[in-house]
């Protein structure tokens, strides 16, 4: 009798190639962001035409705009690198991308397995070390045939509370070799919170007196922004904003809010003052950033948290802190009976408006902002990375809805400009308005080509005051007397609109109020790209 042939085990078998842009595709990661490289050409052989390759002309600004897109998306951003040197080019953005918590799947070349061993030109010697620590996991496949699942499981590790980068180094010979194929899988996100410690920080909050509520990029990452408004009001708690927050996470035009807390300890015990119970929401208990002495809390005050992240919950000082899904404990705590009626605190006094500046004066940026929030769309996305304006932007340029502000939380320049650009593409329906320090602009000035290239109708607003001023604030800390020089600050003669004329931007330089609200109203509508070089006091 005969039996039927059974079809061989690898009749199904498709290229590495093959296998990870289908992998991407199921996964919804159709953008690839890069600067390529030789050892990356092997992977774009037979490019898919439905993926789009987002060229950018160095790879810090490459990190910064998939930044910037995954934020934007709520996805992953696939983002291809240039073996070593690349990874090194990029590290200040990756180390970003690490602070702000956002999911990127990393792939670097790597020059050929037969070549390896002769410590090859363009090699990486320690391609999963050099990202460390940085990266919540990096790998370099032991085989060709296993790049694929290397892939998938970098984007499950990326997109695990607290999301974060991943690295996946690739020999160049890897991409013809046959393996098969790799289904994308649902894997669960969620982390419920212990329900005993929830009702812990619900008994507290519900037998305070006067608490505090302090918000951190967390809550608006998790899509918590409504729950936290539905929390503070229940409880009539001030609500604070944690030091170097990237994102917006409670509306700045509520009558319960209270104000950004510094990055100093006395003072933020200074301004938790009166509070007898403080919770933090999805921020550090608490980031500073310079030396400190004594308590973390008012005297008598104690502190509750609920966190994503098992390190935040790890290094807080005191305090009872929960690990767990932001949005699903918020829901969890508004599950509870409501508390007892507490009188609301006294509305925040808010910064006296500005008055229009004589024709003779450089532009004061208190001003500037005060008429960017004037006329800009309330709905209107800031992406901002001015650091000595930041003070002012918290007084003059409130933030009134989930997912409309994104600044870097890690203190290293390079990241807004090109994350203004990934936000655009993200969010295409939104105005975008890219607010950056002079300093900051040329960290990452190439993003101008790709945001022209791309026609990405944007608002791109220069803060010129031809210095590190930021560095200035700093010197007082450190010792320097008033008036005494700091040395490598000085900015002078860069000319914005000619840098951005060079790369295909339109751009202006306005130096008078008239000027600039004009060259504003336009670019708020414009079709393209605009920048504004506005010369600032």
């Amino acid at each position: 009798m005969d039996h039927p042939v059974s079809p061989s085990a690898h009749d199904d078998r498709i290229t590495v190639r093959e296998a990870v842009f289908r992998l991407l595709r199921d996964l919804g990661m159709t953008s690839i962001f890069g600067n390529p490289g030789s050892t990356e050409l092997p992977m774009f052989k037979d490019f898919p035409e439905d993926f789009d390759y987002v060229l950018a002309l160095q790879e810090c600004v490459v990190v910064g705009m998939a930044d910037g897109y995954a934020q934007a998306t709520h996805n992953a951003a696939f983002v291809n690198l240039h073996s070593a040197a690349g990874v090194g080019h990029a590290m200040g953005n990756i180390f970003t991308a690490h602070k702000n918590g956002t999911p990127l799947v990393i792939t670097a070349g790597q020059q050929a397995r037969s070549l390896q061993p002769f410590d090859p030109f363009l090699g990486s010697n320690q391609a999963t070390e050099l990202p460390k620590p940085y990266v919540k996991w990096s790998v370099e496949p032991a085989r060709a045939e296993d790049v694929p699942l290397a892939i998938a499981r970098a984007y499950y590790i990326a997109m695990m509370p607290p999301c974060g980068p991943v690295l996946v180094s690739v020999p160049s010979d890897d991409w013809d070799v046959l393996t098969t194929p790799v289904e994308a899988r649902r894997v669960s996100r969620q982390l419920r919170p212990d329900a005993d410690l929830l009702q812990d920080i619900g008994a507290a909050l519900d037998a305070a007196v006067a608490p505090a509520i302090v918000v951190g990029a967390a809550v608006d990452r998790d899509g918590a922004w409504n729950e936290a408004v539905a929390f503070a009001e229940r409880h009539q708690a001030r609500v604070y904003v944690a030091p170097m927050s990237g994102r917006c996470s409670f509306p700045e035009d509520h009558p319960l809010w209270g104000g950004f807390l510094p990055a100093m300890r006395e003072r933020i015990v200074e301004r938790l003052g009166g509070h007898d119970v403080v919770f933090a929401l999805g921020a550090p208990a608490f980031t500073y950033h310079v030396e400190g002495a004594g308590p973390h809390l008012p005297a008598h005050a104690r502190l509750v948290q609920l966190t994503d992240d098992p390190q935040v919950a790890a290094r807080a000082p005191v305090g009872t802190s929960v690990v767990g899904s932001i949005r699903q404990g918020l829901r969890d705590l508004l599950a509870r009976p409501a508390p007892a009626e507490r009188k609301p605190p006294a509305p925040r006094v808010r910064a006296p408006r500005q008055p229009v500046p004589d024709a003779e004066v450089r532009l004061p940026v208190d001003w500037v902002l005060q008429t960017l929030n004037d006329l800009r769309p309330r709905d209107s996305i800031i992406v901002e990375e001015a650091p000595s304006a930041r003070p002012r932007i918290h007084e003059h340029l409130p933030i009134y809805a989930s997912e409309t502000f994104y600044t870097m939380c890690s203190g290293g320049l390079g990241f807004g400009l090109p994350a203004a650009l990934g936000v655009a593409m993200g969010k295409p329906d939104k105005r975008v308005i890219a607010l950056i320090g002079d300093g900051s602009t040329m960290y990452a000035v190439q993003a101008l080509w790709t945001a022209a290239q791309r026609k990405l109708p944007m608002t791109l607003l220069i803060l010129k005051n031809q210095r590190y001023a930021a560095l200035h604030e700093f010197a007082r800390i450190f010792g320097y007397k008033p008036g005494e020089a700091v040395p490598g600050t000085a900015l002078p003669d860069i000319d914005f609109v000619g840098l951005a004329a060079a790369q295909g931007v339109d751009g202006v330089s306005v130096a008078t109020a008239g000027a600039f609200e004009d060259a504003l109203a336009r670019a708020l509508v414009s079709s393209g790209p605009m920048l504004i070089e506005i010369d600032i006091a």
